[in-house]
C-alpha cells in the first residue's frame, strides 16, 4: 500500500493531477500489475468480434431456405400424379403463394399435403423457430421441448409472471419465489439463489431479443415476427411471454432494449444463435460501463466479477478482485477518503506526501553550493536589542564590528601578538548583533496558479514546494501558522488536500492583489506571530479586484491593477510583514515589478531555476526560523 502511495506521490509531486493519478493506479494498475484500461481493450475486442459473428436476419433465411426445399418436394409429388385434377389444384396454389416467407407460410397451414416428406419440411419451419424461441427466453427449456410439454412451459410463464408482478408491487417475494423453484427448478440450470439474481438473467436474454428485432430492417423485422407469432401458435404462450417481456422491461428499465446493432458476417445466425450473439454486446456493453468507471461516485464495487469472468475469462476476474482489494485496503489504512467526485487523498497520505517533498528539498539543501541565492536585496531583520552572539552558519544578522575585532585582537595579545598589525579575522571572532524576534511566525505562502505556470513545467515544483513547507511547518515548527493561498483570476486559501488535488485551468489573470489581501488577513489573525509573506510567480499582476468584488483582467496590466497591487504590498509593510519574492521566469515586466516591491518593503528577491524553487523556499524559511531560536 505504501509503495502505491509513494507512486501517487511522484506523479504529483511532478505535477499531475491527483485525481487522475488516483484513477490511473485502478485503471492502469500499480506497478506490475494490470488494471481496468486493458480489461477494457479486451473486452472492446470482443465487442469487435462479436458483431463479425454473421448475419441476425439468418432464422428468415433458414425458414426460407426450408420452405423452397418443402415446396420442391411437394411439386414432385404433384407431378406423379399427372391424371388427378386435385394435384392440378395443389400446383395452382403453390404457384400463387406470396413472395414473403412468412406469408406463404401462413397460407400453407391448412394446405393438405401430398408428400409427407414435405409435409415434414414444413413442419420444421414452425417447430424449429419456436424451439429456439423458447430456449433462448430459458435455459433450461431443451428437454421439456423434446419431450412436447408445452403445457409445462406454459404454466412456468404464467406462475413466473405473478411472482414478477408481486415483486413489483414491493411484497415479499422470499417464500414465493422459494416455492417457484421447487415447482420449477428444473427449467434453471443456473440456479439463482434469490429472485433479483432470476431477473437480472430473464431480462437480459429478453432485452437480447428485442435487440434481435431493432438490429433487423422493417421488412425482416415484419418477417420473423410473423413467423415467431405462427410458430407460438394461438395458444395461452404467445401472449405469456408477451407479458413477461413487459415485466422484465419494467423491472429493469437500464438494460439496451431497444438498441440495435449492425453484425456482419460469413454465416447467417439463427434466431437463437444471433439473440446470444447480440446478449453477449449488450453484456459486454455493460461491463464496459463498469470498467470505464465515468459515472459520479464510481467504485470498483459497481464490477460485477461473475460477468467479468464469463466475457473475460478467469484471470480477468482475479485481476479486477486484486484492484477491489487494491481500493478497499487503501481507504481500510487510512490512506484515501472518498467523497461526491471520487477517490482522494487523506490526510494521512498528504502528511506522507508532505514528508517526501521535503525530503525532495532537503535533499537538494545538503548537495547544493554555496552562494547560489541571487538578487538578494538585505532584509528587515528586527530592531537591535543590544546583544551580540557568535556567528553561526547562515546567520544573516548584522555583523558586531567593534566585537568582531575586539575577538580578533584578543585571540592575538593570547598568543603574543600584540603590536603586529593588520588584525586578521578568523571565523571564530565573528559576532553578529541579535535583533528582536518574535517567538512565532504568521507565514502566508502565495503561489502562482496562472495556466503559464503548468505551460512553463513549473506546476509540479511548486505543489512540492508548498507541500514540503507545509509539512516542515507542521512537524519541525508547530507554533507557527502557515497559510497558503492560490491566486489565478481570483484567490483563494488552499488545504493540503486542495492543493494536491488542484488542477491547471486556461483561465487568464494573476491576481497578487487579491492573494496578498487574503495573506492580510492571515497575518492580523495571529497579531504576537512574525508576519512573512512569501510569493511565487512567473508573472506580474494582470488581475485586481473591483470594489465590487468583481476580477478585472487584462494584459499588458492596467495602471489601476499595477496601483491595486502596491497598495496590498504598502499595507503589509506598514503591518511589519516581510515580503520575498521568488521570481520565476525572465519576464522583464514582473522583474520591473518586483524590484519597485522589493524597494517599498525591504523583502528579498530570489530568481531560482523551477526544480530549485522548494530548496529555495525552505531554505529561506530555515534562515528566518533560526533568527528567531
Amino acid at each position: 500500500m505504501r509503495a502505491a502511495v509513494d507512486e501517487v506521490g511522484e506523479r504529483v509531486l511532478a505535477g499531475d493531477s491527483l485525481r487522475d493519478v488516483l484513477r490511473d493506479l485502478i485503471r492502469r494498475g500499480p506497478r506490475s500489475g494490470r488494471g481496468l484500461d486493458e480489461l477494457r481493450d479486451r473486452a472492446r475486442r470482443l465487442r469487435r468480434d462479436a458483431l463479425r459473428r454473421g448475419n441476425l436476419d439468418g432464422a428468415v433465411t433458414r425458414a426460407q431456405q426450408l420452405l423452397d426445399q418443402a415446396l420442391a418436394t411437394e411439386r414432385d409429388a404433384l407431378r406423379a400424379r399427372p391424371d388427378d385434377p386435385e394435384a392440378r389444384f395443389s400446383e395452382a396454389v403453390l404457384d400463387n403463394l406470396p413472395r414473403s416467407t412468412s406469408r406463404a407460410v401462413e397460407e400453407l397451414s391448412e394446405y393438405n399435403w401430398a408428400s409427407d416428406e414435405a409435409r415434414g419440411l414444413y413442419q420444421q419451419i414452425l417447430d424449429g423457430l419456436r424451439r429456439e424461441v423458447v430456449e433462448q427466453r430459458f435455459a433450461g427449456m431443451k428437454q421439456a421441448l423434446e419431450n412436447g410439454d408445452f403445457a409445462g412451459v406454459e404454466e412456468m410463464v404464467a406462475d413466473l409472471n405473478q411472482l414478477l408482478e408481486k415483486h413489483a408491487r414491493g411484497e415479499d417475494t422470499s417464500d414465493a419465489f422459494q416455492q417457484f423453484m421447487d415447482k420449477h427448478g428444473q427449467f434453471f440450470p443456473e440456479n439463482p439463489k434469490d429472485i433479483d439474481e432470476l431477473i437480472d438473467s430473464l431480462a437480459r436474454r429478453a432485452a437480447a431479443a428485442e435487440r434481435l428485432m431493432r438490429s433487423l430492417s422493417p421488412q425482416q423485422q415484419e418477417e420473423l415476427s410473423r413467423l415467431m407469432d405462427q410458430a407460438l401458435g394461438d395458444g395461452p404462450l404467445r401472449g405469456r411471454l408477451a407479458e413477461l417481456t413487459d415485466n422484465l422491461r419494467a423491472l429493469r428499465p437500464q438494460l439496451n432494449w431497444g438498441r440495435g446493432e449492425r453484425m456482419r458476417g460469413p454465416d447467417d445466425l439463427g434466431y437463437g444463435d444471433a439473440a446470444a450473439a447480440l446478449g453477449e454486446i449488450g453484456e459486454l456493453d455493460e461491463l464496459l460501463d463498469q470498467l470505464g468507471q465515468e459515472h459520479p461516485g464510481a467504485t470498483l464495487d459497481d464490477v460485477d466479477v461473475e460477468m467479468v469472468e464469463r466475457q473475460l475469462g478467469r484471470s480477468a476476474a482475479d485481476d479486477v478482485r486484486r484492484l477491489r482489494e487494491l481500493e478497499r485496503e487503501l481507504s481500510r489504512q487510512g490512506w484515501v477518503t472518498r467523497d461526491a467526485e471520487g477517490l482522494t487523498l487523506s490526510p494521512k497520505a498528504l502528511r506522507r506526501l508532505g514528508r517526501t517533498a521535503l525530503a525532495k528539498v532537503f535533499d537538494d539543501l545538503s548537495g547544493r553550493k554555496q552562494g547560489q541565492h541571487d538578487l538578494r536585496d538585505a532584509g528587515a531583520a528586527g530592531d537591535l536589542i543590544g546583544s551580540s552572539r557568535r556567528w553561526e552558519f547562515g546567520d544573516e544578522q548584522p555583523l558586531d564590528v567593534v566585537r568582531t575585532i575586539g575577538n580578533a585582537v584578543r585571540r592575538r595579545a593570547a598568543g603574543g601578538n600584540v603590536g603586529v598589525l593588520p588584525v586578521r579575522l578568523e571565523p571564530d571572532d565573528f559576532e553578529v548583533a541579535e535583533t528582536e524576534r518574535r517567538a512565532s511566525a504568521a507565514v502566508a505562502l502565495l503561489v502562482d496558479l496562472s495556466y503559464s505556470m503548468y505551460a512553463d513545467g513549473r506546476w509540479g515544483p511548486m505543489k512540492q514546494t508548498a507541500l514540503a513547507l507545509s509539512h516542515l511547518v507542521a512537524t519541525q515548527f508547530p507554533q507557527d501558522s502557515l497559510q497558503i493561498i492560490g491566486f489565478g483570476l481570483h484567490a483563494a486559501a488552499l488545504s493540503q488536500g486542495e492543493l494536491a488535488a488542484i488542477d491547471p485551468t486556461a483561465e487568464k489573470g494573476t491576481n497578487l492583489q487579491h492573494a496578498l489581501k487574503l495573506a492580510g488577513r492571515h497575518l492580523r489573525r495571529h497579531p504576537g506571530a512574525e508576519p512573512v509573506v512569501l510569493v511565487v510567480t512567473d508573472g506580474e499582476p494582470t488581475a485586481h479586484l473591483e470594489p465590487d468584488g468583481e476580477a478585472v483582467f487584462w494584459w499588458p496590466p492596467l495602471p489601476e491593477t499595477v496601483r491595486a497591487t502596491i497598495h496590498e504590498v504598502d499595507h503589509l509593510t506598514r503591518f511589519g510583514a516581510t515580503l520575498n519574492v521568488f521570481m520565476l521566469g525572465e519576464d522583464p515586466g514582473l522583474q520591473r515589478f518586483v524590484a519597485a516591491v522589493a524597494e517599498r518593503n525591504g523583502g528579498r528577491v530570489f530568481s531560482p531555476d523551477a526544480e530549485e524553487l522548494g530548496r529555495y523556499v525552505v531554505d529561506d524559511y530555515v534562515r528566518a526560523r533560526r533568527g528567531r531560536r
